[in-house]
């Protein structure tokens, strides 16, 4: 089907307290354009309020999970400066959503993800690749360095790696991905829908409240000197103990019977 304007950037199918958005511009190997990013930043917008969501997948339509930005479309804007401006900033506040987003994001990863689109695999939580899957940072050689790309990509991998990425441009494969620590998991292609909500649905079963303070957690501690990082999760452990659920899941656990979450 050839997109229309009425044809949805980002399509939504909810099963098991889990939600699949699929970006919806396989042409264009769903390229990350200015309407892309609005649009699963909307999506991300919806999800964080819906209590009846607890985990999140990222994916992608046609041949390719993401190819990063629409260069088409920053040629027809005559690579004008407040454009690029807009743009690298839009796709910078997606990123941090995801982040801040209290759902663990899980990339299913399929084809290329490249640019913008290795940083949407680097940002997300989790992420299960096909092992003929391939990714890139390839912007060094068109004269535009992947910067921020670069920025999701050192949070994620080790620096060595990431600047091999980065002034190389070169595709990696799926194993390399893998031991680089860009993605948690490969399986054959066939399998991918199937292991990726087989992950989904092994957190969707945890309380959802501990999730999103774990998740929380996670990412602010990452930024504090050690001392600071250990006061910080410190007072995150006793402020979670105080909540029912774990309450519920510590007297679940010695009385060797399932909990019950209360926040599901």
């Amino acid at each position: 089907m050839t997109p229309t304007d009425s044809t949805p950037m980002v399509l939504r199918s909810d099963a098991d307290a889990i939600a699949t958005l699929t970006l919806n511009r396989g042409a264009s190997r769903n390229a990350l354009s200015r309407p892309m990013i609005a649009a699963l930043h909307e999506a991300l917008d919806a999800l964080a309020h819906d209590a009846s969501i607890h985990v999140v997948v990222l994916a992608g339509s046609g041949p390719a999970f993401c190819a990063g930005h629409d260069l088409k479309e920053m040629r027809a804007q005559q690579f004008d400066k407040q454009y690029a401006h807009d743009l690298f900033d839009a796709c910078g506040r997606l990123m941090q959503r995801i982040v801040s987003l209290p759902k663990p994001v899980i990339a299913r990863v399929h084809g290329i993800a490249t640019a913008a689109g290795a940083q949407l695999v680097a940002t997300c939580d989790l992420a299960v690749a096909a092992d003929n899957a391939r990714f890139a940072t390839p912007g060094v050689n068109i004269g535009l360095f992947c910067s921020t790309p670069m920025v999701a990509l050192t949070r994620n991998i080790h620096h060595k790696h990431a600047m091999q990425m980065l002034l190389t441009g070169d595709l990696i494969d799926a194993a390399e991905a893998l031991r680089f620590g860009l993605v948690n998991q490969l399986v054959p292609e066939a399998e991918l829908d199937t292991a990726v909500m087989a992950l989904a649905r092994k957190i969707a079963a945890k309380s959802c409240r501990t999730l999103a303070i774990g998740k929380s957690a996670f990412y602010k501690q990452a930024e504090l000197p050690l001392a600071q990082a250990y006061d910080f999760a410190r007072d995150v452990m006793v402020t979670n103990l105080q909540a029912q659920d774990a309450h519920e899941g510590i007297c679940a656990f010695i009385d060797k019977r399932p909990p019950t979450w209360q926040h599901q």
